[in-house]
């Protein structure tokens, strides 16, 4: 019996093999397919906000900003910006110090469909007075479809 004990490859080899030019994407495409889980599991998680009721509207639908800012009031009358809960007397000096003093800044007011609505003017009036003009409420639409709608609210 014989044997080659030559390394393969080596001097004393015949068949010589070519180095492997082709990339492996194997172990990429399954970090991507993880990753992917991963985002799709966490995504619906990250999508947290105050509890509201919205109140049913047939006015149309506006492009949504995903820089502004959310005051909501809830149907027990407390208010929030983003998911911070804030006094009225508070509300204009807050959102100062998130702006940055920004009066340009866009703010969105969603108001639960039960609360009272002199509730709502009174945190669009405190808005008002603290220089934000650019402030829209948030509805349903009228059909019922479950997305939202801003109706854009000016004095």
């Amino acid at each position: 019996m014989g044997a080659n004990l030559a390394p393969r490859g080596g001097p004393g080899s015949r068949h010589r093999r070519p180095p492997i030019s082709e990339i492996n994407v194997t172990p990429m495409v399954d970090v991507m397919l993880v990753l992917l889980v991963i985002f799709m599991v966490t995504a619906p998680l990250l999508v947290t906000g105050v509890d509201v009721e919205l109140p049913k509207a047939s006015s149309p639908s506006m492009d949504q900003d995903n820089t502004a800012l959310t005051v909501s009031v809830q149907r027990d009358g407390r208010l929030f910006i983003n998911q911070t809960q804030v006094s009225l007397e508070g509300l204009a000096s807050r959102m100062d110090a998130i702006t940055g003093a920004n009066p340009d800044a866009r703010v969105y007011v969603r108001g639960d469909e039960g609360v009272p609505y002199g509730r709502v003017m009174a945190a669009m009036g405190a808005l008002y007075e603290g220089g934000y003009r650019r402030v829209a409420l948030v509805t349903q639409p009228g059909g019922g479809s479950g997305g939202a709608g801003a109706a854009e609210a000016s004095r």
